[in-house]
């Protein structure tokens, strides 16, 4: 797709803010819908143009993305009454970037290919610094030709690009993902607060550690701002626990047991309960800070 298309996006949050401005400054057209008119006034601010819902949007598009919040919300959106494969034109594409259950993916893509629409869950990875740089992961599933057509626009907003398989396997692939991240994000924590417990400085033993076999990305982006004291969400608890939800759902039905998910999922959820679950996933390192 290499002409300008007309591009609705669904979803201003932390992550889909900077994906929709990079998609305004490469030129093409955004129409844009989030449930608060607020938080898109920076992208209404530089030439996208307000819609009053996700079908207002999708009728309007020829690729039509979202982001939202959690598998309940890309229900609604695609498969509500006046929703976005209700109104969406017949050989538009419709592409879920939200983290969310491979079922339903496969689902939205049965439905939308008897509608004659192309549909293609494509979750990412790299968090709000990744976004804002353009370099996300996102990891596709769906049809090699769909792929293909939309590919330059995954183009402008990431960097690693990779079609899994089928309808949900971007979702799968994203599981993997955060299986990944959760039990790495208890080793982060255990790591600095090691480092603290024993009278080392964390920072000198992170320039240490970080290039060396325990190197990770979240390591370098995260354990910083542990060390900062800087919680703020570049993805929240309140989404982490939601996909380890799915991921474990997953498992269970592939007869596949994941005990180091398992005890991430319950400390997660118990930093949620003492109110964590609007900070960002870093904030585990509360629950560890108490013995120091």
């Amino acid at each position: 797709m290499s002409e300008k298309a007309v591009i609705g996006f669904i979803g201003i949050g932390v992550m889909g803010r900077s994906m929709a401005g990079h998609l305004l400054a490469a030129g093409h057209e955004v129409h844009a819908y989030t449930r608060t008119k607020e938080k898109a006034q920076s992208l209404l601010d530089q030439g996208a143009v307000w819609q009053d819902s996700p079908g207002a949007v999708a009728a309007q598009a020829d690729v039509t993305i979202t982001i939202v919040g959690f598998p309940r919300d890309v229900e609604a959106v695609y498969l509500g009454e006046g929703g976005i494969l209700d109104r969406a034109r017949s050989g538009s594409t419709v592409i879920d970037m939200t983290t969310s259950s491979p079922d339903l993916a496969v689902t939205i893509y049965q439905a939308a290919k008897a509608k004659g629409i192309a549909s293609i869950d494509a979750p990412v990875s790299g968090g709000d610094i990744g976004a804002r740089e353009a370099r996300l992961s996102i990891m596709v599933g769906g049809d090699v030709d769909a792929f293909e057509r939309i590919k330059p626009i995954f183009e402008i907003m990431g960097k690693n690009i990779v079609l899994q398989g089928g309808a949900g396997s971007g979702q799968h692939t994203k599981m993997s993902n955060q299986v990944a991240i959760a039990s790495g994000m208890m080793a982060i924590c255990e790591a600095m607060a090691y480092a603290k417990k024993s009278g080392l400085d964390p920072e000198t033993v992170l320039k240490s550690i970080e290039s060396g076999a325990a190197g990770s990305w979240s390591l370098s982006n995260l354990a910083p701002r542990i060390l900062k004291g800087d919680y703020a969400p570049g993805f929240f608890v309140k989404h982490f626990l939601k996909d380890m939800g799915i991921a474990i759902e997953s498992a269970e039905r592939m007869k596949l047991e994941l005990p180091g998910l398992a005890l991430a999922k319950k400390l997660y959820e118990k930093l949620a309960a003492e109110g964590g679950e609007n900070d960002g996933t870093q904030a585990l390192f509360r629950l560890y800070e108490k013995q120091l």
